[in-house]
């Protein structure tokens, strides 16, 4: 034990509030912690040693009590250091997992909760890494963490995307900066064999979406010589690798202008201009449009931002991804394919595919559901988190 440990606040559950972090869970919420006016006291973003009513040891804690979820478990030895060593040994079977999984460094390295580190999220784009801070226990260990990542990937760039909605809920502020290196622009992406660019510090998220890789390959197995539409395209992913096997034609659809320049040297990167081009406006008018004019398209991907951002907007979002759904559907021709996706965690899988259905009834088009797919294996979910398995996703063949 350290002195560290040994200094440690001590918290404990309420009376039979701790069947659920005896369960696996690592969370534990306000109204199953005794929250009386020492604890309270607490600096957020301290480290705690949590144990039950009685007196058994549940585990070592975050701890930040303005938050709903007040503790987020990192161990169950409530005297474990949460230290450099502790940091680089997650870091390090993080790593060994990704490096099994793919040949290339472009991928999640950690994902919060499922990799051991609750509120950090690392992206690595081969010598850069870009990480968010998302807790106020992961913004008081930044240096802690800078120092484990030194010691196991020595990164040339390391940039904080310290801009998610989830600090606003733990009382931080939105920043972004650039800790290691410099960024002179948008570094290359490598993913299923094609080349694409990431804006580190202005971009969506950490700059690409890593979660989408093996749906962006089965979309592009469906795309071979067919006419694409690729809407809410963001940098290119889907259509430009669609592109590469062998689409005849690809519309690269988003609102933002710096997105379609990116997808757009994307596209000559890998030897695809040619048959891809960028047109840019508001995806639903313009789908409207599009139906209107009696376009048609083989393939038409649907990848938006997320609709619903709070369990409030579920009504609202499903009615969103409903309306989505019957748009695209109107544009696939006979035999073709649509591919629909929600990247909302608080749309329910279940609730997602109900406005799939209803869409492609309102459309009047019948098919049947190829896949139904949600991240990349770099995504994985806690198994007593299974909502945080947030993207979720179909591959339809329409008749």
């Amino acid at each position: 034990m350290t002195i560290d440990t040994l200094k440690r606040p001590r918290l404990s559950t309420q009376p039979g509030k701790h069947r659920r972090a005896d369960s696996g869970h690592p969370w534990i919420y306000a109204n199953e912690v005794v929250l009386d006016a020492v604890t309270k006291a607490i600096k957020p973003g301290s480290i705690v040693s949590v144990f039950e009513a009685g007196g058994r040891p549940l585990g070592c804690a975050s701890f930040n009590p303005h938050a709903l979820v007040t503790l987020r478990l990192f161990d169950r030895d409530p005297n474990r250091a949460i230290d450099v060593g502790f940091f680089v040994e997650r870091l390090a079977r993080a790593l060994a997992i990704r490096d099994r999984l793919y040949p290339e460094p472009y991928y999640r390295l950690i994902h919060a909760e499922a990799d051991g580190l609750p509120g950090l999220v690392i992206d690595r784009y081969g010598p850069a890494l870009v990480c968010q801070l998302n807790t106020a226990v992961m913004a008081a260990l930044e240096e802690v963490l800078l120092r484990a990542l030194d010691q196991l990937l020595a990164p040339e760039i390391v940039v904080l995307r310290n801009d998610s909605p989830a600090r606003g809920l733990e009382g931080l502020e939105s920043e972004i900066r650039v800790v290691r290196g410099k960024l002179a622009g948008p570094l290359a992406v490598r993913e299923n064999d094609c080349h694409f660019l990431a804006d580190l510090s202005e971009g969506q998220k950490t700059g690409w979406f890593f979660d989408q890789r093996p749906n962006r390959a089965m979309v592009a197995r469906v795309a071979s010589g067919g006419r694409v539409l690729d809407a809410y395209t963001f940098s290119g992913g889907f259509g430009i690798q669609a592109a590469v096997a062998g689409a005849s034609s690809v519309t690269l659809l988003d609102r933002s202008e710096g997105s379609l320049a990116l997808a757009s040297r994307a596209a000559d990167l890998n030897g695809v201009g040619h048959s891809c081009k960028t047109l840019r406006g508001e995806v639903f008018e313009t789908l409207e449009r599009m139906g209107a004019s009696g376009e048609r398209y083989d393939v038409v991907v649907l990848d938006p931002p997320a609709f619903v951002k709070a369990k409030k907007d579920l009504a609202a979002g499903s009615r969103g991804y409903r309306k989505m759904v019957r748009l695209g559907a109107a544009l696939v021709a006979k035999g073709g394919y649509l591919f629909a996706a929600s990247c909302s965690h608080n749309m329910p899988v279940d609730l997602f595919a109900e406005a799939v259905a209803h869409g492609l009834r309102d459309a009047g088009r019948a098919g049947r559901i190829l896949h139904t797919g949600g991240a990349g294996a770099d995504h994985p979910v806690h198994p007593m988190l299974p909502e945080s398995a947030y993207l979720k996703s179909q591959l339809l063949a329409l008749d």
